[in-house]
């Protein structure tokens, strides 16, 4: 299962999901479904705005748990 911490990050920064919409042009639906851990496939160039815009890494967004 992966984790993803985009609505812990958002939180900490006090980051709105419609702000990252707005600016990064990522589609709002994309970033509720990521920051509410329903999205089932994302882009790669989704995750590289997000994390070139958060100035993070890969593996501070998204985390691989094992059961």
């Amino acid at each position: 299962m992966i984790k993803c911490h985009l609505s812990r990050i958002l939180g900490e920064r006090k980051l709105k999901v419609a702000e990252v919409a707005r600016d990064t042009g990522i589609n709002r639906n994309t970033l509720h479904r990521l920051y509410n851990e329903t999205a089932t496939r994302v882009e790669l160039e989704v995750i590289e705005q997000l994390c070139n815009h958060l100035n993070i890494g890969v593996g501070d967004l998204l985390e691989v748990i094992t059961p």
